[in-house]
């Protein structure tokens, strides 16, 4: 007696039963994980929750079929952008991807249960986003919002500004630039453009900018050696500024992106004169041109990066060094470093300026390409309402 025909017809029903269970599983594990969300204490970082609104859109609604935001809405725009790269994901593989992304923050909120550190030797009071600490001759400025990846708020860019002007005044010899966390910096927060009204945007990238040029411009006149100490991933801001440090050591895992065509940006930190310097124009169009993200290796090669460590021994290793170079006379160190930069900073200076100027300008043109396209869209509704009329 044959069977196969018997085979032919169970089989496609079995799998069939599998998938549908499967497809339940994943559905009730998804529902599961959105409620999950709302427990976590923790904000999870800007880049994890446009990672979680992508998934979400993707997972209930399939592949991002909304128009393109304009480019000065930063916010909606990262959420497209995060949503558009997903393709052609299927809706089940997006909703098991959210369950395993929410159970991951889960996880990893329950393991670090951390006990607040008694306070550091040395700590300056008045910061809340930076611990600021001066011990064996070296100011500490550490960026510490780790629960956002230490991305920088207005609040950081002002507490920065205040801690390189208090180094560049107290006894120490040296001044180090590092982060808290798994991240060095991963740039702007996001909710640095929420929360801002069509009628008050041109006076947001007008403060922005006026904050963004005092900003680096403390870099640029900061008297004492300034090091960075580039502890994992860094992006966009704290990547241009490096230009402006006088060393930069960096943990093999750390990586350096400054993605500014992908935002519809342009470089800002003095990078657009510094970087072509430092790794030659064809290098520094890879970065700032064409979004290129560098490895540390890649990026100690191209001389952006002075030396890299393995991140097992990073900390140690450089930390040596740093207290072995705070122990150098004060005073020759200063002055040395004034002869290394004085002839470029009135230069640096006038490319703050323009940098900043450019970003204001394109935030203002996007701002009336977005203003057109409103006027636009209300002349097209008009138009079919009236026609619907007659």
């Amino acid at each position: 007696m044959d069977f196969r025909p018997a085979q032919a017809v169970c089989t496609p029903a079995i799998h069939l039963h599998m998938a549908a269970a499967t497809m339940q599983v994943s559905q009730k594990d998804f529902q599961k994980a959105q409620e999950q969300l709302k427990l976590l204490k923790k904000d999870p970082g800007n880049e994890t929750k446009l990672k979680l609104y992508a998934l979400f859109k993707q997972a209930t609604e399939g592949p991002c079929n909304a128009p393109k935001p304009g480019m000065l809405d930063f916010v909606k725009k990262a959420k497209w952008d995060a949503w558009n790269s997903l393709g052609n994901l299927s809706q089940d593989n997006a909703r098991q991807k959210y369950a395993e992304l929410v159970s991951s923050l889960v996880s990893a909120e329950s393991a670090s249960q951390q006990k607040e550190a008694s306070p550091e030797e040395g700590r300056h009071d008045g910061y809340e986003t930076l611990i600021v600490t001066t011990k064996n001759n070296i100011t500490k400025i550490m960026f510490n919002r780790p629960d956002r990846k230490n991305a920088i708020n207005h609040q950081m860019y002002r507490e920065v500004i205040k801690a390189l002007e208090e180094a560049g005044k107290n006894d120490s010899t040296i001044a180090v630039i590092t982060g808290n966390g798994d991240y060095y910096s991963s740039g702007n927060d996001l909710n640095n453009f929420t929360n801002v009204q069509p009628g008050e945007m041109e006076k947001m990238a007008k403060d922005g900018a006026v904050l963004l040029k005092e900003f680096v411009g403390h870099f640029i006149d900061f008297p004492k050696p300034l090091i960075a100490v580039v502890n994992g991933p860094a992006i966009g801001i704290c990547v241009t500024v490096l230009g402006l440090c006088d060393l930069v050591y960096a943990s093999d895992r750390a990586t350096f992106h400054s993605p500014f065509s992908q935002l519809g940006q342009s470089p800002e930190g003095c990078s657009s004169y510094l970087f072509p310097k430092i790794m030659g124009l064809a290098k520094a169009s890879e970065m700032l041109l064409f979004n290129k993200k560098l490895t540390a290796a890649e990026a100690c090669a191209q001389g952006l990066v002075t030396e890299v460590f393995p991140d097992s021994s990073f900390q140690k290793e450089v930390w040596a060094r740093l207290e072995a170079y705070a122990s150098l006379p004060k005073n020759s160190l200063a002055v040395s470093k004034q002869l290394l930069r004085s002839m470029e900073k009135e230069k640096l200076h006038a490319v703050n300026s323009r940098e900043c100027e450019v970003l204001t300008e394109r935030a203002l043109v996007d701002l009336l390409l977005n203003l057109r396209q409103s006027e636009h869209q209300c002349s097209i509704t008009e138009v079919n309402f009236v026609g619907q009329i007659n």
